[in-house]
């Protein structure tokens, strides 16, 4: 069974994007990359040789990204297999947000919860292997 294996990121309406950034730069230390937003590595327990990577993003409020939810937040979540994930949810009557999309960090599918929250689905690609992994 494909699954989730961790949260990919948290992204965040935000009204006033640079103000936001530099605020928690300010006072928390957050170094934010060019495209905005924040991602820090970590290791996989089982495969201490991988590196994983964790996104957080302010967006502008007026963002289309999160539609059609109206939630001022959007969560990413990685997965393993993201087409086989697709198929089981195709199959369990949950419909996609869009069309999956990849690009050369990876691939990505929408869906929303019973919540009206949208929900990102991740499949890394290229994630750093140390001489350990």
């Amino acid at each position: 069974m494909a699954k989730v294996t961790g949260l990919g990121g948290l992204f965040f309406k935000a009204e006033d994007t640079d103000k936001t950034r530099e605020w928690y730069s300010r006072h928390l230390g957050i170094p934010f990359t060019e495209w905005g937003g924040w991602g820090w590595e970590w290791r996989h327990r089982d495969n201490p040789g991988h590196i994983g990577r964790t996104e957080w993003a302010p967006f502008k409020a007026d963002t289309e990204y999160m539609a059609p939810s109206d939630k001022p937040f959007m969560m990413n979540f990685r997965v393993d297999d993201l087409d086989a994930l697709i198929d089981q949810l195709k199959a369990a009557g949950v419909e996609l947000v869009g069309e999956p999309e990849a690009h050369e960090y990876g691939k990505f599918a929408w869906i929303m919860d019973p919540n009206g929250i949208k929900i990102e689905l991740w499949e890394p690609a290229g994630e750093v292997k140390t001489d350990e992994g």
